[in-house]
């Protein structure tokens, strides 16, 4: 199953206090980027964020689970917690920041 473009826009609206975030499909689902660091995934309608210490600190008790099978756990952001704009864009900076830069390819 595949997520709706809606649930992807609106979640990256609600990140975008973050930094320059957007979304790419992948893999028939969709990578969220921010500030050119994958974030999270949104596979079936479903927020998973890649997990770090400082994400952890903010979110408290987290369900870890993997976006797809074989995926190592991700945390899962429950939809309810999608509507609080400053809260999203709290917890996406941290994750961002917590995250290495990604590796350059060799072409």
């Amino acid at each position: 199953m595949t997520s709706n473009q809606t649930t992807v826009d609106f979640i990256v609206e609600q990140m975008s206090g973050a930094g320059v975030v957007s979304a790419k499909k992948m893999f028939g689902e969709y990578g969220i980027f921010c500030d050119g660091k994958m974030v999270a995934i949104v596979g079936d309608d479903q927020l998973f964020l890649k997990p770090t210490a400082a994400g952890r600190a903010f979110l408290g008790e987290v369900e870890e689970v993997p976006p797809y099978p074989g995926a190592k756990p991700y945390f899962l952001i429950s939809g309810e917690h999608w509507d609080d704009h400053e809260w999203m864009n709290e917890l996406t900076r941290l994750t961002c920041a917590g995250l290495p830069l990604p590796k350059k390819k060799n072409k």
